[in-house]
């Protein structure tokens, strides 16, 4: 049996989508966004202390956070215990950073991750892990909803923007103690996309923006007082939002992954200044290079 440990969005859409398809046995510990996005794929889920759940259990399956300490103390126990840990990775950055809290390393037994440009990474940060590749369960799902979609066709040279936000600066400063570590916060990438938006396309009927579920609702409300263009503030799904939109814009977050599975342009708003988008796919349109 497994202990699944979960709390950022990240971790938890892989996880969820691996459990759902694979129909593991497992005890919950469930944290942040990761309560709801569970929830929204396997129904209510009864919800175990972390220690309990890890002493009745073989071995762990977790995410990882840079919001909480969750699933660090998670893997850090199952140590102690002589359990099995193994981490899923849902991204393709920070690597190491991900296992350490206060200067301690604490790594677990085993690494999975969802594709190849992943798996020779954390090769390379992780040479004495066992690193094992194992399809994105998200994606997988995304891609075969995505399928059952038929195309619709366009009636307007007009297009509509999905904006995917992160909360950079605040993952900045927690890791690095430093909101600008990158060269850039998420406020100031919104900023130069929505300055330079006319040079993407000259007819946006609508730029929907998109807080990242770790973020209130209401954090980005005032660019709709300081730009004067058809902002608003999204309200569904990220798979209906990135349907429903022909252009997804953001920095480096996995939904501007989805857009690409969903075949709209994608374009990342990092301003002129900040670190270079890791990100390993080549279809995505810099903003710089068209500003």
């Amino acid at each position: 049996m497994y202990t699944v440990v979960s709390h950022d969005a990240g971790g938890a859409e892989i996880i969820s989508s691996y459990i759902r398809q694979q129909n593991i046995d497992c005890l919950f510990v469930l944290d942040g966004p990761a309560k709801k996005i569970f929830e929204s794929k396997l129904g209510p889920t009864k919800q175990e202390n972390l220690y309990a759940a890890i002493q009745q259990s073989e071995q762990i399956l977790c995410g990882t956070s840079w919001q909480s300490e969750l699933e660090f103390n998670a893997i850090k126990y199952a140590r102690s215990q002589s359990k099995r840990s193994v981490a899923f990775l849902d991204h393709w950055v920070n690597y190491k950073e991900r296992f350490i809290r206060n200067d301690e390393v604490c790594l677990p037994d085993e690494i999975w991750v969802g594709d190849a440009v992943a798996e020779t990474l954390a090769k390379t940060v992780f040479p004495d892990i066992v690193i094992k590749m194992i399809d994105n369960p998200y994606l997988k799902e995304i891609k075969q909803i995505l399928s059952n979609i038929p195309i619709k066709e366009r009636l307007s040279d007009e297009i509509v923007v999905l904006y995917v936000c992160e909360p950079i600066r605040d993952h900045a400063f927690k890791q690095y103690g430093d909101q600008h570590y990158w060269g850039y916060t998420e406020e100031e990438a919104l900023k130069y996309f929505l300055t330079h938006c006319n040079k993407v396309h000259k007819r946006i009927s609508r730029i929907v923006i998109r807080p990242h579920p770790s973020e209130p609702r209401e954090k980005y409300r005032w660019v709709q007082n300081e730009f004067g263009l058809p902002i608003e503030i999204g309200n569904q799904t990220l798979l209906e939002e990135i349907i429903n939109s022909d252009m997804v814009v953001g920095c480096q977050t996995m939904a501007m992954v989805v857009g690409l599975l969903a075949k709209k342009h994608v374009i990342c708003s990092i301003p002129p200044g900040g670190a270079k988008c890791n990100l390993p796919h080549s279809e995505i349109i810099h903003l710089q290079s068209i500003v």
